[in-house]
This record gives structure tokens, sequence and C-alpha cells, in this order.
């Protein structure tokens, strides 16, 4: 009989957790996951990545069809309204679905769930709300939660985070977001298309920290198209809240005259912070990272043997389908597998609209390494973008002025995440922009301006 409860515990099931929950039971091992949320998913699923996505389209239908933007196509919509508690109502239905279908998924591949929160008594050995399990492995998957923002007091109702923008009973007729990054300018967008007045504050002079300088540029341009105030080399230094409205005190981030700002509702979206308070890491001997991270090896174990880390908790970018490749890898590496990922091929995503999306390195970062060549390809001029009258963006690739290969792609489209698919699988496999250039894609579509794009290295665009 084994010495220990489960080969395999993992703690938490988000996108990271859960995944390698199921890959280890695939594998064989005896595999339970700790949760305490009275869902499985974690935050991606049930406040996340996906309820943000159902608003965001939602949204998007509510505005062609309000705006009169569809008139163009012989479309008319008179009446048009908004029934915001039937979009909440959808999302939510949205997320049951999800969140029981990994319940589903847990009980097909016999993964116990041990509801409660985890904390290490021992290098094999944890504690879940009292009750005492082992495993020859841990894998520490908590995920991440929202970095507060000093001096300001999140209470969900004037003053909220990512959680709470998810879930206005109302459109606030002044919505304040503090950060211009990706869950900041998605949930603005989502309020400004359901008819609120948008004001993001973004500390650096430009939006969209982390991505391409052009990229970063041609997002002002077109949110500020859109209607939103952009206060960019901004900070804020207070939040009074007065009843139901708050005043929000900003001062140029270089120093200068403060100034206040009157909002309905202010959302804090400054960044997340990994979730290891609470873990009993110091029982083990296991200390985060200045950043608060736990470090690993190659292979995701970390220097306590047994334990290994994924997702949020470890260093590189925090996206869901990072912490689930990892998912799939250290299951694989605890099986005796060989589990990898490559950190240099790991796609982002705006979800606005249109969308921001990359792969790769930026043009700032490719010219730091040695000599490149860059193509560029505008939706103008794109067939199919021209039929839709959707010829926002453009697409962008980065390869080296040497080899050809693939260094970076950047795009910006309606379609942009869809399209970075393409790109990621092409870089995976060491493609050269000739490769993409030369491979026969389909007309009349998007994906043809990446096509185009990568022609564009090579010195000859065909339609520009």
């Amino acid at each position: 009989m084994s010495d220990f409860d489960y080969d395999l515990i993992v703690i938490g099931a988000g996108p990271g957790g859960y995944v390698a929950a199921i890959r280890a039971a695939q594998l064989g091992l005896k595999t339970a996951c700790v949760e305490s949320r009275e869902t499985l998913g974690g935050t991606c699923l049930n406040v996340g990545c996906i309820p943000s996505k159902a608003l965001l389209h939602a949204s998007e239908l509510f505005e062609e069809a309000h705006s009169g933007a569809l008139a163009k196509f012989g479309v008319n919509i008179a009446g048009a309204a908004l029934d915001l508690g039937q979009m909440q109502a959808n999302k939510a239905g949205v997320v049951k679905e999800l969140t029981g279908g990994i319940e589903y998924l847990f009980k097909k591949n016999k993964v116990t769930w041990l509801k409660g929160k985890g904390r290490f008594t021992g290098a094999h050995t944890l504690d879940v709300d009292g009750q005492k399990v082992t495993g020859k492995n841990i894998v520490i998957a908590t995920g991440s939660s929202v970095t507060p923002l000093p001096g300001v007091t999140i209470d969900q109702q004037v003053v909220v985070d990512s959680t709470g923008a998810l879930a206005f009973d109302k459109v606030p007729a002044h919505l304040v977001v503090i950060g211009g990054g990706v869950i900041g300018l998605e949930l603005g967008s989502v309020w400004k298309r359901l008819g609120a007045n948008v004001t993001v504050i973004e500390f650096l002079d430009q939006l969209l920290p982390g991505m391409d300088g052009e990229v970063r540029k041609e997002a002002a341009k077109i949110f500020k198209k859109q209607g939103m105030a952009l206060k960019l080399g901004t900070k804020v230094t207070g939040v009074a809240v007065k009843g139901k409205k708050a005043m929000v005190t900003v001062e140029p981030a270089a120093g200068g005259a403060a100034e206040q700002i009157e909002a309905d509702a202010v959302l804090v979206a400054i960044g997340r912070r990994p979730n290891t308070e609470g873990l009993g890491l110091d029982v083990i001997g296991l200390e985060t990272n200045a950043r608060g991270q736990i470090e690993i090896d190659h292979e995701f174990g970390t220097k306590v043997p047994g334990v290994w880390a994924i997702g949020d908790v470890v260093p590189g970018p925090m996206l869901a389908h990072k912490a689930e490749d990892e998912g799939v890898a250290v299951a694989e590496n605890i099986a005796g597998l060989t589990g990898l990922v490559n950190h240099d091929v790991i796609p982002g995503v705006v979800y606005t609209h249109p969308e921001f999306a990359s792969v790769g390195l930026t043009e700032e970062q490719a010219k730091e390494r040695g000599e490149i060549k860059v193509g560029k390809f505008p939706f103008m001029a794109n067939s199919r973008a021209k039929a839709n009258r959707d010829t926002e963006g453009f697409v962008k690739v980065i390869a080296d002025a040497k080899s050809d290969r693939v260094l970076g792609v950047h795009i910006i489209s309606t379609l942009a995440g869809t399209m970075i698919a393409q790109a990621a699988q092409a870089m995976e496999f060491g493609a050269t922009s000739e490769d993409i250039a030369y491979t026969c894609h389909a007309h009349p579509t998007h994906a043809e301006a990446l096509k185009e794009a990568a022609m564009g290295v090579q010195g000859k665009p065909i339609h520009i």
C-alpha cells in the first residue's frame, strides 16, 4: 500500500490546476485537487476571462444594434434597448455551464475534489480545512489576485476591482478606470459601449504596458476615437467616497498640480499579485522572490523535492493559457514523461474592439538583440476586411535580418485573437517570414494580411 493518500495533490482549480489534475489522472496518477470556491475554474472561469468575454461580446452586439452601425449594410434597427439584467444572466449561465463542465471532467477522470483551503504542514502533507491529506507530489497552482492600490479601499459598490466591475446592476454614468492595461481597457470598453462615460488613468505615458510600442500608440488613437478620455502619465493620489459618488485625485506622474475627477464608479485595475499567503510555505522552507513569486526549475519543480508550482504564482506572464500548458507539462514530468513549455512563444490578447494580439518579441526588444527586418500590412488593403467594413488595424511581422526567422508578430484587428494562433504555431516550428509568405492562404480572409505582412519582410507585398 502507498505511503501517501495520493500520488499528486494540486492546490487550486484554476486553468493551471484543474488541467494539471486531469492530465495527471489521465496518466494513471491517483490525483486530488484542493479548491475552496463553490465552483471549479478559478478566477479565469468564475470572475475573469470567461464572464468578461461574455459581457464584451454582448456589449458589442448592443452597440451594433443601438448605434445604427448596421445601417450601411442595409440593416435598420429601431428601438434597440439594453436589458442589463438579461445580459448579466446570460453571463452567469455561461459561467455555470463551464464550471459544471470541469466538475464533470473531474468525475470522468476520477479526480477527487478536496473542498477547502490547503496549507502545508509538511513537504508531503496538507491541512485542508482541518482534514489531513498526504501526497507524494504537490503542485501549487493558487493563481493570483488583484493588486491593491495603497490608500484606496475596494468596497465593491463605488470602488470596485475587476470582480465588481463584472457585476454592476446599472450602467455608471461616469466610470473612472485606474490602470491602462488589459483588464482596465476590456472592462472600460464594456461599460463605454453600454452608455457610460469612461476615463482611463495610466501612470505610464502609453496604454498597454509591455506591448509593442507601435501597437501602444495605435491603441491610444483607437480608444480616443471610441470616446474614452485618456489621462496618460498621470498618477492617482487618492479616492474619496461620499455617498454613491467618488472623488478621484490625480496629478501628473512627473509632478505638478493636482486635480479632482468625480465618478459614479471607480475600477482599480493596476495588476495582479501571486496568491501565496496562508499556504504555509515557511513550514517547508520555501520562500518567494521580490515579486512574490515561487522560483522553479525548467521542470516546474521548486527547491523542495516533491513540491512543484505553475501558473500565476511563478515567473512569466499571468495568462490562463500559459498556466494550462504548464499544468500539462508538470503532470507529465511528475509521471516520468518530458513536459515542456516554450515560454518564448506565448501569445497575449486584449479582447477589446478591435482586439490586440501579440506573440514573441516586440520591435524594441528585437532591435536590442540584433539586426531585424519588419513587414507591415494594413487591413485597409485586405479585401475581406474591406467587404466587412472592418478595416481598423494592421499585421506586423518582425524577423531576424540574417536568418529570416520570425521573432514576433503583432496584430490589431477584430479577429486578432484568433489570427495570432497561426503566428504562434509558425514560430513554434521555427518558421521564417518566407515560410509564411509562401504558404497559400484562403481568399478572401483576414488571415491574408499575415501572409502579406510576411511578404513585406521580403520587400514584396502584393496589395500595397
